[in-house]
């Protein structure tokens, strides 16, 4: 099998490859650019295996009139830059030692010895620089199948690094086969190991968390972790029984995957730090958890939360709830966003100041949203005198 895509052929591609083969050393495509390549998925990111040792190829490079960026060359990576795309050339690694966070390698002259320390057999597949598949453990059957199966003994893989329990579930919901099911050997082995997630960094577990809950449809991963044991460590509380039914909300009205979103439907506890969300990720799923439950139609929510946020909680009821989408409720999201609310602080002034003033332009609001934005400035405040 070979690979073809445009991207294996691009001048600045090759000639990344061809300094190192034309020197002597291998240049092998490896991990998710071959798996997504022979999977028809989009290649983001170009990674280089070699048995050239790091400052072989930042020389290399230079000579070749690349620029190389010692991204990380303590675990063997060079960026080389290539007509400004980048390139990640890493040397052949075999593992020395693991804590099941970090590792110790060693680098190697072998890409089997390098397979065999990668997670999954479905990342183990190299293509040479024409494009020809290399695949040392059996990983093109797995991938053809779609199943997602870790190398070798699975608990080993998890020991080695913990993140990888996470990243089970987040490639099983990415390229796993629904109708086949999660590979019961992996999930057995996530489920006896998964307290191991709680000496992680909650930036790994969260990113982590993030990429899974945006895939198209995460529901039957999440519905495994929780069989699992895994989402109790990840986010105390959860629950994941409605997810299905927001996916296919989702689905049926063309609404594109969001983990904040299905975040806001999980629940849990302490999800805002203990996923390290950014600031406006945690405040966006804090306005969401805080109007599921309120009482405001779809033109309050559009008025509060703008379109987008306003849908996102009527679809988060629905789900939840399960109860239909209000008709029409697009519209009506959009009217609420369009309406202005008629009062300003100077037409309270003077009588009003500070905390008095603020509290009562919230009330003189609110009786304005309950009125469904028809009560002009005048009725507001005609009883200006009695606030």
């Amino acid at each position: 099998m070979r690979i073809t895509e445009d991207w294996i052929a691009a001048p600045e591609t090759q000639a990344v490859c061809a300094m190192l083969t034309d020197a002597g050393y291998q240049a092998l495509f490896v991990g998710g650019c071959v798996r997504n390549a022979l999977l028809g998925s989009p290649v983001n990111d170009i990674d280089i295996a070699t048995d050239a040792l790091p400052e072989t190829v930042v020389e290399l490079a230079t000579r070749a009139g690349l620029t190389p960026v010692p991204t990380g060359v303590e675990h063997g990576t060079v960026t080389v830059v290539s007509a400004h795309v980048p390139h990640e050339v890493t040397t052949f690694r075999k593992d020395v030692e693991t804590d099941g966070r970090r590792a110790v390698v060693a680098f190697s002259d072998s890409a089997e010895q390098d397979a065999h320390r990668r997670d999954f057999t479905m990342n183990a597949l190299y293509a040479a620089p024409d494009g020809q598949i290399i695949d040392p453990l059996g990983g093109l059957a797995d991938l053809t199948a779609r199943r997602v199966r870790f190398i070798d003994d699975a608990s080993q893989r998890i020991r080695e690094d913990y993140l990888r329990i996470l990243r089970f579930f987040r490639f099983h919901a990415w390229y796993g086969d629904p109708a086949g099911g999660i590979d019961p050997d992996g999930l057995a082995s996530c489920a006896t190991l998964s307290a191991g997630i709680e000496t992680l960094s909650r930036e790994r577990v969260g990113a982590e968390m993030k990429k899974l809950l945006g895939a198209p449809d995460p529901a039957p991963s999440v519905a495994a972790m929780v069989q699992a044991g895994v989402l109790a460590h990840v986010l105390p509380g959860a629950d994941a029984r409605a997810l299905p039914v927001l996916v296919h909300l989702e689905q049926d009205s063309g609404l594109a995957p969001d983990a904040i979103r299905r975040l806001a439907l999980l629940g849990g506890q302490g999800a805002e730090t203990g996923l390290r969300l950014s600031r406006a990720e945690a405040h966006r799923l804090t306005r969401l958890r805080d109007q599921i439950g309120a009482p405001e139609n779809a033109a309050a929510l559009g008025y509060r939360l703008g379109p987008d946020e306003g849908r996102d909680v009527l679809f988060l009821r629905a789900a939840l709830f399960e109860t239909p989408l209000p008709g029409g409720y697009q519209a009506e999201l959009a009217r609420g966003h369009a309406a202005v609310y008629p009062v300003k602080a100077a037409d309270l002034m003077p009588q009003l100041r500070g905390p008095d003033l603020g509290a009562c332009l919230k009330r003189l609001e609110q009786t304005w949203i309950d009125s469904d934005f028809s009560l002009t400035k005048a009725e507001l405040l005609k009883d200006k005198d009695k606030i």
